[in-house]
């Protein structure tokens, strides 16, 4: 399989079908700033769970009815992302990109990022926004199968996957030269 070839509920990687990743673009302002992002984001969403399904990565704690379910990425703003943190997460402040995973059968959870973060990280980090919009996307999927990074071990096996993840999607490795 080429990457960036999966397609919503034909594909499947090692017998499992693949998710139905719905992109919802919230901000306009997502459009000009990364062409096709619907279409990246997507790309990036599939990859992450072809990454835990064909090469080892195992969904360790998956909602049920993973990953043949479907899941959504919504293209925000900072002001959206910052309502869901404070509601969600006591945080009043916009972040970079949440997860929620599903709760029910069949719905993998919801992925929200915010522009005007995605840009000023991907600024100073000297990145291209689409390459962080996909390593944002990868890593928000990576917690929705129920990795997280709290732990050494468990973050730099998420590292490790992300950087697998964007080389399938010809982005540079975000973790080469971070100490």
């Amino acid at each position: 399989m080429e990457p960036g070839s999966l397609s919503p509920g034909r594909d499947s990687v090692a017998g499992h079908p693949t998710p139905e990743v719905v992109v919802v673009i919230d901000a306009p302002a997502w459009r000009a700033a990364v062409p096709r992002a619907e279409d990246l984001a997507r790309r990036a969403a599939e990859a992450a769970w072809a990454e835990m399904l064909g090469d080892g990565f195992p969904l360790d704690h998956a909602p049920i009815g993973a990953p043949s379910g479907s899941m959504t990425v919504l293209l925000t703003d900072d002001r959206a992302v910052k309502r869901l943190n404070g509601r969600h997460r006591g945080k009043v402040k916009p972040t970079n990109v949440l997860s929620f995973p599903g709760e029910g059968f069949g719905h993998l959870g919801d992925i929200a990022l915010a522009l005007g973060v995605v840009r000023r990280e991907a600024r100073g980090a000297s990145r291209r926004v689409a390459a962080h919009l996909a390593h944002l996307v990868a890593h928000g999927t990576l917690h929705l199968g129920g990795h997280d990074h709290v732990e050494a071990g468990e973050a730099r096996r998420m590292e490790r996957a992300e950087a697998r993840i964007l080389r399938r999607l010809g982005m540079p490795n975000p973790w080469r030269g971070v100490t």
